[in-house]
């Protein structure tokens, strides 16, 4: 019988993926468990339904992931931090980056900033992950009082 899947399962497929598989493994778990459809014409109709729309949302997703990283290539953000003798005391958290964006209008979730430690005066880059491919770069520029 053929399948197909709805969800990815491990060494058996993946989402969307059609598959040949016997008959009682078929019914008894895939389509009981809701891990697969049997593949008929109207299954196919709603895979391929699906497909085209998860391609159109990663096209909107990918323009404005795209217009958003115009905005943070020229971004420079500015943390005053306490220092001596040219050393900065502690240092700039992926926590108090995102606080700053967010202050400045731009919600990320802490997981979509690179995990850099800047401990040094000056300027600093730093890369977040907008999506999938795209990589925008922010300057960090932290100056002693």
């Amino acid at each position: 019988m053929q399948v197909i899947f709805l969800k990815d399962l491990k060494n058996q497929g993946k989402k969307g993926e059609i598959k040949e598989v016997s008959d009682g493994y078929a019914i008894n778990f895939l389509i009981k468990k809701g891990y697969a459809l049997k593949k008929t014409e109207g299954s196919l109709n709603k895979l391929n339904e699906e497909i085209k729309e998860n391609n159109e949302l990663d096209k909107k997703n990918r323009e404005l992931a795209l217009k958003t990283k115009e905005k943070l290539d020229c971004l420079v953000l500015n943390f005053k931090v306490k220092e001596s003798q040219g050393r900065m005391f502690g240092s700039i958290s992926t926590k108090q980056i995102k606080e700053e964006l967010d202050k400045l209008g731009f919600s990320f979730n802490k997981k979509q900033i690179e995990n850099k430690i800047i401990n040094t005066l000056g300027y600093h880059n730093l890369n977040l992950n907008l999506y999938k491919d795209i990589v925008a770069t922010i300057k960090i520029h932290t100056e002693g009082i």
